[in-house]
C-alpha cells in the first residue's frame, strides 16, 4: 500500500479520535496536544527507522518510552492512558503497515471502534466510584456498608477501608456503587454532598 495514503489514513484516524471521541467526552485540553503529538512522532519515527529487521523492536521501545513518560508526567485517568495507547498503536500502524495493506486500515479501524464503545457514556452509566472520607469509625463492615448505601443512595458493589483513624474518628473508603435507574435528567444531578478528596466519573 502506497505510505501516503497511510500517513493520511493515520491523520484522520488520529483526528477522529481526539476531536470526535476524547474532547467531547472529557473535555481536557491539555491533552488534546499530547494525543496528536504522540501520534505524530510515533508516526515520523516508525516512517524514518521502520525496517523489516527492527520493526517490532521499535514498536516496543516506542511503547516502553511512552510508560517511562506516563510514569513521570502529572497523574491521569486509566481511561485517558487507553486514549494514549490508541494514539501511539495508530501512529505504529501508520508507519509500519505498509505490507499488510488493506489490513493496517482495518486495523486503524478497528482501535477507533474499540474505544469508541469502551468509553461511551452509555456504557455502565449507573456505576460509580468516590473516595470518601467520613467524620466516622467504621470497624464494622457490615455498619460501613450500610452507612454508604444510606449516604450514597445507591446499591454499594464493595468498599475498600483505605484508613481508619479511631483517634480522630474518621475513615477513608473507597466506594464503588451503582446509582437506582432513574430517568437520564436525575443521573445527571450532582452526588449527595459528601466529603471527597478524589471522584471519578460515571463508567468508571
Amino acid at each position: 500500500m502506497d505510505q501516503t495514503l497511510l500517513i493520511a489514513a493515520d491523520l484522520v484516524a488520529v483526528a477522529l479520535l481526539v476531536f470526535a471521541l476524547y474532547f467531547p467526552r472529557h473535555r481536557r485540553r491539555d491533552l488534546v496536544v499530547a494525543y496528536l503529538t504522540v501520534n505524530v512522532g510515533v508516526l515520523a519515527v516508525a516512517l524514518v527507522l521502520g525496517t523489516s529487521t527492527i520493526g517490532a523492536g521499535l514498536g516496543l521501545g516506542l511503547f516502553g518510552v511512552l510508560s517511562i513518560i506516563r510514569l513521570r508526567s502529572s497523574e491521569i485517568e486509566q481511561h485517558e492512558v487507553a486514549y494514549y495507547f490508541a494514539a501511539l498503536a495508530i501512529g505504529l500502524l501508520g508507519g509500519l503497515g505498509a505490507t499488510y495493506g488493506w489490513l493496517t486500515l482495518g486495523l486503524m479501524a478497528l482501535v477507533l471502534v474499540v474505544l469508541g464503545v469502551g468509553d461511551h457514556p452509555a456504557l455502565f452509566r449507573r456505576t460509580r466510584q468516590q473516595v470518601l472520607v467520613l467524620d466516622r469509625a467504621f470497624p464494622d463492615e457490615r455498619e460501613l456498608h450500610d452507612h454508604l448505601a444510606s449516604l450514597l443512595a445507591g446499591r454499594i458493589r464493595s468498599a475498600r477501608v483505605d484508613q481508619l483513624d479511631l483517634v480522630n474518628d474518621s475513615t477513608t473508603v473507597t466506594v464503588r456503587y451503582e446509582v437506582p435507574r432513574v430517568s437520564g435528567d436525575a443521573l445527571r444531578r450532582p452526588a449527595p454532598t459528601v466529603t471527597a478528596v478524589s471522584f471519578e466519573g460515571a463508567g468508571r
